[in-house]
């Protein structure tokens, strides 16, 4: 997008300029208005608009902290094109703690939204129709959810080749092949032409250094990649491409202890956990059903019978 004239929420952002807008989400019973901070740097030179997302889900709060250092180190301030930052995207599930909105909703299921429906639906319509067509890139960092970890991964559609291009150019240590979900965020953006990578790392209210570093770099490496920023792009070790996946589930109800880390290599029938009583009654083995890398894991010490505990790669290169 040529943005030599850039307007935003009925502002305009002039050439070199930085500016904070607000999105009105919704008023409150107090007839107090609740917004969500808009930071907006725009170069002298025309050039691509990125939008970086944090916090769609209220309780990811790894996604909030990549795009909160993103903008502590002025890496959003661009040599050419515009950086939209939203570090709390959810503001209602960033202030409880929680993934949904207090209408109860999935915020990622509710795109496009309308302007009738549910609380959740309106804001989704509202983001859809004042900020989502000004964009031509997004980066949208997430965190596991419901007591699962993710290891630091890329998700993409592989056919898509501008994606997945920037799939490789990000960084992450594994590339997962992955559809579009029905009224996500994801696949709004995609329906509107635009280029989105969803980045997944961590769990769930909890902060982890490594998982930042790897969001943090990888949106520096896009931006350059771009020509928003100056500089090389820094890949270490090529990434573990994952075409086809699918989640190992627990054998029995019970206590569960991983024998393995995320992000692991391991070979069929390898014993990577144990489902337990807590009489000293039976121990089971989970055997991996062939040989995978394991990308996310569950974290809780207890499990029911059939409850995901290991996301393994079916299919890779």
């Amino acid at each position: 997008m040529s943005d030599s004239k850039f307007i935003l929420l009925g502002q305009e952002i002039k050439k070199g300029k930085r500016t904070v807008l607000d999105l009105d989400v919704a008023r409150l019973h107090t007839r107090n208005s609740l917004r969500i901070p808009i930071i907006v740097e725009r170069s002298l030179h025309d050039g691509p608009v990125l939008l970086l997302l944090g916090g769609v889900h209220g309780d990811e709060t790894n996604g909030v902290a990549i795009v909160r250092e993103i903008i502590r180190k002025k890496y959003n301030k661009p040599k050419r094109g515009t950086v939209i930052c939203i570090p709390v995207f959810n503001i209602f599930g960033y202030l409880n703690q929680s993934r949904e909105f207090p209408d109860g909703r999935d915020l990622n299921r509710m795109f496009p939204g309308t302007a009738s429906g549910s609380l959740a639906s309106q804001f989704a319509h509202k983001f859809s129709k004042e900020i989502a067509p000004f964009v031509d890139y997004v980066l949208d960092f997430h965190t596991g959810s419901a007591g699962r970890e993710n290891f630091s991964n890329v998700r993409c559609v592989l056919k898509q080749t501008e994606s997945f291009e920037l799939a490789k150019v990000f960084g992450a240590p594994y590339i997962v092949n992955s559809t579009y979900i029905p009224k996500s965020i994801r696949e709004s953006f995609n329906k509107k032409g635009k280029t989105i990578l969803l980045f997944e790392g961590g769990k769930a209210l909890e902060l982890d250094q490594s998982v930042i570093d790897c969001g943090v770099n990888g949106a520096m490496n896009i931006m350059k990649h771009l020509g928003m920023q100056e500089g090389e792009v820094k890949v270490g070790k090529a990434p573990t491409i994952i075409e086809k996946s699918k989640w190992l589930r627990a054998p029995d109800s019970g206590m569960f202890k991983s024998l393995v880390k995320n992000g692991s290599q391991v070979k069929y029938k390898e014993v990577i956990a144990k489902v337990f009583d807590p009489f000293g009654e039976f121990e089971k083995n989970v055997l991996a059903p062939f040989d995978c890398y394991i990308f996310g894991m569950n974290t809780s010490p207890i499990v029911y019978k059939g409850d995901a505990i290991f996301h393994v790669s079916e299919e890779t290169k």
